[in-house]
């Protein structure tokens, strides 16, 4: 059995983590007299506006009049390229015949949150979601990977990894898969592809339609050696 896995909210664009983000390139900025990344991490679930308004009453710094909406055009405008880097994500990942399952370092709420906003929810179906509950550590971590292809009756070795953080490829890497370092969602630079690679990438996909021709790749690698493991 060869399994296709799936870093959903990472390799997904995460408004969450992107607001946050943007948020703290202008904050920082408009007011530097606060720790902006400490107070942005107390105020999750907070609006754009109930977050300016807050930080207002804190710093000694006036905002723009026009803040909120500059931030919320500025995540717009991320997250309109994000989205176009996912387009045909469905198509992509429907016309891959193999098992899929989701690992992720989030919490299942998060996960499914994530998958509900996008069209891989309906290309995964009744993919089977591993998540930071059901490990020890909650950071990026071997086990998570080992845990999933233990339950899925899979060894590592035949389980293709999509990530696009350094630290799950590097995760992935050490538990044994091989991985896919995924360029196109949340990490636009060009530089993440070379960090991506040093961590354990095998390859490097700088948009979902190109997916398809990278299982078919990594399949005919397996072949090659399980012909050669015969062969012997």
């Amino acid at each position: 059995m060869k399994v296709l896995i799936f870093d959903c909210d990472g390799v997904l664009v995460d408004s969450e983590a992107l607001a946050e983000e943007t948020l703290e390139t202008h904050l920082v900025q408009w007011l530097p007299d606060l720790d902006i990344p400490s107070l942005l991490s107390q105020a999750l679930g907070m609006t754009t506006a109930d977050i300016l308004k807050h930080l207002a009453q804190l710093s000694r710094y006036p905002l723009p009049s026009n803040a909120s909406e500059v931030v919320d055009s500025a995540i717009e405008a991320r997250l309109a390229r994000e989205l176009t880097a996912i387009e045909g994500v469905h198509d992509a990942v429907s016309g891959i015949d193999l098992p899929k399952a989701v690992v992720s370092n989030s919490r299942r709420c998060r996960v499914l949150a994530s998958l509900a906003t996008t069209q891989l929810k309906e290309a995964l179906g009744d993919a089977p979601i591993f998540t930071a509950e059901q490990v020890d550590n909650p950071k990026p971590d071997p086990a998570i990977y080992r845990l999933a292809a233990s339950e899925l009756g899979c060894p590592p070795s035949r389980c293709l990894v999509v990530e696009d953080s350094v630290a799950g490829v590097s995760a992935a890497h050490a538990a044994g898969m091989r991985v896919i370092g995924f360029v196109g969602a949340s990490h636009i630079d060009d530089e993440q592809s070379n960090r991506l690679l040093a961590a354990g990438a095998w390859r490097i996909l700088p948009h979902m339609r190109g997916l398809n021709a990278l299982v078919d790749e990594w399949q005919l690698h397996l072949q090659g050696n399980d012909n050669n493991e015969t062969a012997r």
